[in-house]
């Protein structure tokens, strides 16, 4: 599909399933809580499990969160776009339809070129992966199609992914957790940020 009809699809309120460097994610605009709900039962995820926030620049990141450290931008520059969730407290901006009430909310640059662009064309989606959940995460395309039927109407077809998760690392603390183990590992970070204390 052009990119004009995927945007329209996700300024109407739908769901795009779209590559990321790790696995497929069902994005759809954060800021609507329509779309949000619907990207929830689509999943048939638990409210109580929130949302990250899929943006194309670190200025955005600033938007949406506060009490961010002094070393976050070095972060950034070393591994985002990647498969890289940081976690940081949540400011006014965050919906509760997004972080289910929490103080935190997380963020997330997938390295995609295409994907990337409508996630700019938007400023904030949501893209968890595109999977009913329980399931593993959907990496190959054919799979996915099958999950969500004729739900979903726009799609981007890559092929099969990697499926290697993101690394979750948590700043909202004054000490930093790696909440998953993925791609990047702890010494990966602590080599670019020697500030990092875990």
């Amino acid at each position: 599909m052009a990119e004009c009809d995927f945007i329209k699809i996700l300024e109407d309120g739908g769901a795009l399933v779209l590559p990321t460097e790790t696995v497929y994610g069902l994005f759809a605009k954060a800021l609507d809580e329509y779309a949000v709900e619907r990207v929830y039962a689509l999943k048939q995820r638990p409210k109580d499990k929130a949302m990250n926030l899929n943006v194309a620049d670190f200025e955005t990141i600033l938007a949406y969160s506060k009490n961010q450290p002094p070393y976050l931008r070095k972060l950034y520059d070393a591994f985002l776009p990647g498969p890289l969730t940081i976690i940081l407290q949540a400011n006014a901006e965050v919906p509760n339809w997004i972080n289910s009430g929490l103080a935190t909310v997380g963020f997330r640059v997938p390295n995609h070129l295409r994907t990337l662009e409508l996630i700019r064309s938007q400023k904030v989606l949501i893209g968890p992966s595109a999977n009913i959940s329980g399931k593993s995460s959907g990496t190959v395309f054919k799979e996915i199609i099958q999950d969500f039927d004729n739900q979903v109407t726009g799609y981007e077809d890559d092929g099969v992914l990697t499926g290697q998760d993101s690394t979750i690392l948590d700043l909202s603390r004054e000490k930093a957790r790696i909440l998953r183990q993925g791609a990047i590992t702890k010494e990966d970070l602590l080599a670019v940020v020697p500030e990092l204390r875990f």
